[in-house]
Parts: C-alpha cells; structure tokens; sequence
C-alpha cells in the first residue's frame, strides 16, 4: 500500500488535471517525495495529466525542484504530445491504404478514447487496435502482398503487425471467446452493434471509423473488467471509462447497458468504476447511472489499481511462468466473483482451453 499522502496528493492532481471542481489546495506538500509522485503517474499513465494538475497550482503551494518540473515536461512532451502525433499519422496513413483497397477502418479503444479527453494529446499512445467490419482476413492479405509487411496470426481474437513504429492489433473478435464461455455471447452482442458505421471522424483528410457510444461503452467496461480479474488495470483506463460517459453520456442506451452487464455480472464493477470516477477522479455524478455499490469494495478494487496486491515479474521459461499464473489466478479470486458469472473452475478450464488453441499464450 502506498503512502496515504502520496495517493491523496496524486489522486488531487489528477482531479486538478482532468479539470474538477476542486479548493486548488494540496495541503500540506512538505513531505511529498516528487519522485516516487513522478513514478506512481507513470506507472497510472497519467504522467500528462498529473502536469496539467500542478500547472494550475501556484508554485508556492509546494516544494517541487524547478529542474525536476522542466524535466518532467521534458518527458510529456516527448512521450506523450510528439508521440500522439506520430500515432495520429499512422491512422491516418493506415486508413488511406485501406480505403485505397476498398476497406473500412475502425479503431477501438486509443484513439477513440483519446478523443474524449480534454487534451487527446495527453493521453499516453500505444498499440492501434482496429475493426474491418469481418474483412480482416483480405486485408491483412492486401497488407502482405502490397506493403510487404508481416501479419502474425498466433494471437486470440486478432491478428499483429507493425505499422512503422506501432504495432497494430487488428481485430477479427472484439474480445478473446475462449477465455470465458460467456465470452462468446458476449461477442454476438458486440458483433451486432459493429455493424454499425455511421460513426466517424476526419484525421489528415482521412476517413477513420469510430465505435457507436453503445459499442464502445460496452466494449471499454468488458475490456476493463477482463483485464482487472486477470491481472490489473491503470487509472488511465478509469479516465477512459470517465471521460467517454462525460461526453457521450446522453447516447448511450443505459437500460440496455445495465441489462447486459446484469446478465454477465458485471454490475458490480460498472458501479464501481462509475463511484471511483466520481468520488476519486472528480466527475459530475449526474453524468452516470445510479451506483450502490459497497464502499469498502470501491476501496479495495481502487486500492488494487494504485498499489496491486500480486506483483511480480512472469518468468521465462515454462514450468515456473505456469506456476507464477497459477498462483497469479489464485489470488485474483475476489475479483472473478465481480467481474464473472461463471465459477473460478469453470474459467480456469476455459483458461487452459484457450492456451491449448494457442500454446505461444502459455
């Protein structure tokens, strides 16, 4: 567990940052070690909007070292606005060459997200994740034979290549199906809502399809929720959770979202993630579905987020990784009982299912 001091003055930049109500006080700063706050963000993915936080305190209210602040944009620059241009580059390049082919480009998740924040730019850029509305295949083809590039297929639900610089996971399943036998329903009401292509944006004059506001949210909260029961997830992707509601709150379907969530018992998180984003990050309450969930779970799956309980780095070779995911899944007990319907043993056969499909997952 971090220090109380540490999270309280992070989780205030943060509000500060995303642009929240808040005193603008920081209390008291004297103790505050700036490194460890500079990790934590980096660490969050909110290195950018920690920044934008402390730019709207007066230098007096705190003690960081002027050479460690320059320092700091030094990096957000660098890493983060430089970065995002490159990213938004690629997409654009990548969607010529498709329409040039006859195919449609939808991105998921990065860019789409990033659009809902207040400066895209300061969202950290990484994989470029897209749908071709079922075409995958032909255009992974196209891809191959004309660009030259080479398509790994060895992955659940989409197949990778590099685009320059960053790799691009092109989707053929929104989310893995072998993972969990819910899974696969779960898809069929993804797929449908993926038909749907009135949803786009203009990016360097090109056309880049975006998710309906009822594909991505319930993309975005399946995503989160998978990848929290297994592992862990950032407080960037709660921004992203918060964020995408702020703007596309009125558009979303929520009967339909609480009905699919309730019939994949994912409503436990859906309340947390909504009571995080408004008690924790500073959002406007009235933006999200009413939540009751547990106060003292919402601190044990925030504490979790800030500080994981099951750390460790997966090792090399076969037996110990088995071993080190073994005892991973075994303390990720609590979070499988709110994040699934379906019983630890029944996922835990589904799990070894779907490295048998794919052994390079093991």
């Amino acid at each position: 567990m971090l220090p109380t001091t540490l999270t309280d003055t992070f989780l205030q930049l943060v509000r500060l940052g995303v642009g929240a109500e808040t005193d603008g006080q920081l209390g008291d700063c004297t103790h505050i070690d700036w490194i460890a706050l500079e990790a934590l963000a980096a660490r969050q993915g909110l290195s950018a909007i920690v920044l934008d936080g402390l730019d709207k305190v007066p230098p007096s209210s705190f003690d960081m070292p002027r050479m460690m602040k320059r320092q700091w944009i030094g990096r957000v620059v660098q890493g983060y606005e430089y970065r995002f241009d490159l990213y938004c580059r690629a997409i654009a390049e990548m969607a010529a060459f498709y329409r040039d082919h006859g195919f449609k480009m939808m991105v998921l998740k990065g860019y789409a997200c990033a659009l809902n924040w207040p400066k895209p730019e300061h969202r950290p850029s990484g994989d470029i994740d897209i749908w071709q509305f079922g075409q995958y295949r032909e255009a992974d083809a196209a891809l191959a034979s004309e660009k030259g590039i080479s398509v790994d297929s060895s992955h659940h639900h989409h197949t990778v290549f590099y685009w320059g610089d960053f790799m691009v996971e092109n989707h053929y399943d929104f989310i893995n199906v072998h993972h969990h036998k819910s899974n696969a329903e779960y898809e069929k009401i993804l797929k449908k809502l993926g038909e749907d292509d009135s949803f786009s944006v203009g990016l360097y004059g090109e056309k880049v399809y975006l998710p309906s506001p009822n594909l991505h949210v319930l993309f975005l909260l399946k995503h989160s929720v998978s990848h929290f029961a297994s592992g862990t997830i950032s407080l960037r992707q709660l921004l992203d959770w918060g964020f995408f509601v702020k703007v596309h709150s009125t558009e979303i379907n929520w009967q339909m979202v609480q009905e699919v969530v309730a019939q994949f018992g994912m409503e436990h998180m859906l309340e947390i993630f909504n009571r995080i984003c408004v008690e924790d990050l500073g959002f406007a309450k009235d933006l999200f579905p009413e939540f009751g969930c547990n106060p003292l779970l919402k601190n044990k799956v925030l504490n979790e987020i800030l500080s994981p309980e099951f750390t460790g780095k997966t090792p090399a070779s076969v037996i110990p990784r088995i071993i080190f995911r073994y005892r991973r899944w075994r303390s990720n007990e609590w979070k499988h009982q709110i994040c699934y319907k379906e019983s630890m043993w029944s996922a835990f056969w589904s799990g070894v299912w779907n490295h048998l499909l794919k052994p390079s997952s093991i």
